[in-house]
């Protein structure tokens, strides 16, 4: 996956999570919806991490097809 389709789903992904935010203003999500969001969020963070992990490999002179998608217990648990 290139830096322009990474940033697409980047796109695409933030478009629904605020639409779902928006459309349930002032009330509860139901249980798929929460689903959802979470699921969303971990593919977000996942997209991030793999676009820095393009940057960084350019920057070192390095291949950036040679990233690769982090799994959920990697990105959610790094360190902010």
């Amino acid at each position: 996956m290139d830096d322009g389709t990474i940033l697409k789903l980047i796109e695409k992904l933030s478009a629904e999570e605020q639409g779902l935010e928006e459309s349930h203003h002032g009330q509860a999500l139901t249980k798929v919806q929460t689903d959802r969001m979470k699921a969303m969020e971990i593919e977000l963070d996942q997209c991030y991490d793999l676009l820095r992990q393009r940057r960084a490999r350019r920057s070192a002179g390095l291949d950036p097809n040679q990233a690769t998608v982090r799994s959920e217990g990697v990105v959610e648990n790094y360190l902010q």
